[in-house]
C-alpha cells in the first residue's frame, strides 16, 4: 500500500487553523485573574446569584421538555403507523428554520395586552384591563418554551436515527415476552437510544447556555445576556468583567461536554443481531391514532406554523416600510459575510479534512478536534476572546507598522469586518469540518493508493480526485454555514462595525423598540434561508431510510399487530 506523505507545510497549516479557533477561548480563560477595577466584584455580588439560578432553571425546563418533545414524536413517526406519519416525519423538523428569539417577537405580538388575542377576548367577554388573568410570555417560562419549541428537533432527530438502527429482533424478543407497545418503548427502545438522546440533550443545553436574542427579549438575565451588558458597560475594565463572566459559563459547557463524552463511552446498549432493517410499525387507528396525531403536530404548529404566519400576516400587512430601501443594503451585507464565511470555511475544512486523510498522525487528530470546539463555545465567549486578541494585535502591531510607514491605520483588525469573519469561522468551523471528514470516510482509501500509483501530487489528487466526488458535501457544508451565519446573532452585535447591520441585527434592534410589525420582514426572510437546509436535511433522512428498506433480510413480518388496550396494560 503506497502511503500519501502530506509535506509539514500543510500539518502547519493545520496547526494553524486549530491556533486560530483555540486561541480566543484561551484569551479568556487567562482573564480570569486580571485586575477588573472592583467591577468583577461587584457583579458577583450583586448580579451572579440571579444568573446562575436562571440558567440552571431555564436549562433544565428546556432539557425536560426537549426530551419528552423529541424522544416521544420521534418513536411515534418511526415505530407506529397512524395517517399522516409520513408527512410529519419532516414537518418535525421545520421548527429548526425559526431561531427561538423570532419565536419570542411573534407570540409577544400574538399575546401581549394589545394583541390579537387578548383583544378578541376583552371584545368576546366585555372584560377591562384587571378583569383577567392572562400569562406573561416575557418570563423565564416563556423563554423556556420558546427554546424548547425551536431546539426539540435535536433530540428528535438523535432519538429516531436510534430507533431506525436498532435490530427488529430486539422488539419482537420484547413482544414475545408479554410487553405492549408502551412498556417495550420504555423497556427496550428507550434504554437502547439512552446515549443518542443524551447525545441531542447535550447540543440542546450547549444552545441553551449559549442563546441570547430569547432571554434578552423576555427579560430573563442569563450568563448570556450578562456577558453582553458587561461588555457594553461604560468602564475601562468592562471587556476583562465580560471575560471573567464568560469562564463561568465555559465551565458549564465544560462539564457538559464531559458528561456527553462519560455517556457515549459507558454505552454498551447494542443488540446482538445482525438482522438490522427498518423496524415494523404498530398501527394505531382510532382515539390512539388521533392523539398520536395531534402529539406530533403540536410541537410543528406551536414551533413553526404560528410563528411564521404571524409574520407573514404583518408582512402582507404593511412589514417594514422601508424594507426595499435598506435590505437593499442590509441583505447585501447579510449575503456577502454568509458567503465569505461559508467560502473560507469549506476552504479551511477542506485543509484540515485532508490533512487527517493524507497523514492520520495522532498530532493531526488531536489538532483537528480542537479546530472544531467552537461549535460548542457560546458565540458571546468567542467574541469576547477575539476582541482582546485582536485588539491587542491593533494596538502592539497595526498601529506601530502605520507609525513606521506614516499611515493611519487605526483599528484595522477590531474595528472591522474582519473581526466578525473570525467569529463565524471559529464558531461554525466545525460544522463544515465535521460533515467534510465524514464526506471522506466513504471514499476508499484505495482511491487515493491508485492516484498515488499514478504520480498524483497531493493537491492534484484533490482537485482530480477528492473535490469531484466530495461536490454535493462541500455544497451542503457551505449552505449550512450560511444559513448559521444569517442567524447569528451575540457574535454579530458584539463584533460588527458600527457601520455594518445583518438581518439578524434589524430584527433585533426594531424588536428591542417594539417595534415588532416593522420587524416582520426581517424575520420572515430569515425563516425562508432557514428553510433551505431543513428541506435538504428531511430530503436526506428520507434517502436513508428507503435504501434500508430495501435491503433484503428474511423471515421478518412487515407489520406489527393492532395496538390493542389490552397490550397497553
Amino acid at each position: 500500500m503506497i502511503r500519501a506523505r502530506l509535506p509539514r507545510a500543510a500539518t502547519l497549516c493545520v496547526a494553524a487553523v486549530a491556533a486560530l479557533a483555540v486561541a480566543p477561548v484561551a484569551l479568556v480563560v487567562v482573564q480570569i485573574g486580571a485586575p477588573s477595577g472592583g467591577l468583577w466584584s461587584h457583579l458577583a455580588a450583586t448580579v451572579l446569584p440571579a444568573y446562575v439560578r436562571n440558567t440552571l432553571w431555564l436549562a433544565s425546563g428546556v432539557a425536560l421538555i426537549t426530551a419528552v418533545l423529541g424522544v416521544g414524536t420521534a418513536w411515534l413517526v418511526t415505530l407506529c403507523r397512524f395517517p399522516g406519519a409520513r408527512m410529519l416525519r419532516w414537518a418535525l423538523l421545520l421548527p429548526l428554520a425559526i431561531p427561538a428569539y423570532l419565536s419570542a417577537y411573534a407570540y409577544t405580538d400574538l399575546l401581549q395586552f394589545s394583541g390579537p388575542v387578548q383583544s378578541t377576548l376583552r371584545a368576546t367577554f366585555g372584560w377591562q384591563a384587571g378583569d383577567y388573568a392572562f400569562p406573561n410570555v416575557r418570563s423565564l417560562g416563556g423563554a423556556t418554551m420558546f427554546l424548547s419549541l425551536a431546539l426539540y428537533p435535536y433530540v428528535f432527530l438523535a432519538a429516531r436515527a436510534a430507533f431506525l438502527e436498532q435490530s427488529v429482533c430486539v422488539l419482537e424478543a420484547s413482544r414475545t415476552l408479554g410487553l405492549g407497545p408502551w412498556r417495550s418503548f420504555v423497556r427496550v427502545a428507550l434504554p437502547l437510544a439512552r446515549p443518542s438522546v443524551i447525545a441531542g440533550l447535550a447540543l440542546v443545553l450547549m444552545e441553551t447556555l449559549a442563546e441570547f436574542g430569547t432571554v434578552q427579549y423576555c427579560a430573563v438575565d442569563t450568563f448570556a445576556t450578562g456577558i453582553y451588558r458587561a461588555f457594553t458597560l461604560p468602564d475601562v475594565h468592562a471587556m476583562t468583567a465580560a471575560a471573567q463572566l464568560s469562564v463561568c459559563l465555559l465551565i458549564a459547557v465544560a462539564l457538559l461536554l464531559g458528561v456527553e463524552a462519560m455517556a457515549r463511552r459507558a454505552a454498551r446498549f447494542h443488540p446482538t443481531s445482525t438482522r438490522q432493517r427498518p423496524q415494523p410499525a404498530w398501527r394505531l387507528r382510532g382515539l390512539r391514532g388521533a392523539i398520536a396525531i395531534g402529539a406530533c403536530s403540536l410541537p410543528v404548529v406551536l414551533g413553526f406554523a404560528i410563528p411564521a404566519g404571524r409574520f407573514a400576516l404583518l408582512t402582507w400587512r404593511g412589514g417594514d416600510a422601508r424594507a426595499r430601501e435598506i435590505f437593499v443594503e442590509i441583505g447585501r451585507n447579510t449575503f456577502l459575510l454568509g458567503l465569505v464565511a461559508a467560502t473560507l470555511s469549506v476552504l479551511l475544512a477542506l485543509v484540515v479534512a485532508l490533512a487527517c486523510r493524507l497523514r492520520p498522525t495522532p498530532l493531526n487528530r488531536v489538532l483537528a478536534a480542537a479546530a472544531g470546539m467552537g461549535y460548542a463555545i457560546p458565540g458571546a465567549v468567542l467574541a469576547i476572546g477575539i476582541l482582546i486578541l485582536l485588539t491587542g494585535l491593533d494596538l502592539q502591531v497595526t498601529r506601530p507598522l502605520g507609525q513606521v510607514f506614516g499611515l493611519e491605520l487605526g483599528l484595522l483588525l477590531s474595528g472591522t469586518a474582519v473581526a466578525l469573519v473570525y467569529g463565524y469561522q471559529a464558531r461554525f468551523l466545525a460544522v463544515s469540518l465535521n460533515l467534510l471528514r465524514a464526506g471522506l470516510t466513504r471514499l476508499r482509501p484505495s482511491l487515493d493508493d491508485a492516484a498515488r500509483s499514478l504520480g498524483a501530487t497531493p493537491m492534484r489528487m484533490l482537485g482530480r480526485v477528492h473535490i469531484p466526488m466530495l461536490r454535493g458535501t462541500l455544497i451542503t457544508c457551505g449552505l449550512l454555514v450560511f444559513v448559521d451565519v444569517i442567524k447569528e446573532l451575540p457574535a454579530t452585535l458584539i463584533l460588527r462595525p458600527f457601520n455594518l447591520d445583518t438581518l439578524a441585527v434589524r430584527v433585533y434592534q426594531l424588536a428591542s423598540d417594539e417595534r415588532l410589525a416593522e420587524a416582520s420582514t426581517g424575520a420572515l426572510a430569515i425563516i425562508l434561508v432557514g428553510l433551505v437546509p431543513v428541506v435538504l436535511l428531511s430530503t436526506l433522512l428520507d434517502r436513508s431510510q428507503a435504501r434500508a428498506a430495501t435491503q433484503p433480510t428474511r423471515d421478518v413480518p412487515s407489520e406489527m399487530p393492532e395496538f390493542s388496550a389490552a397490550e397497553s396494560s
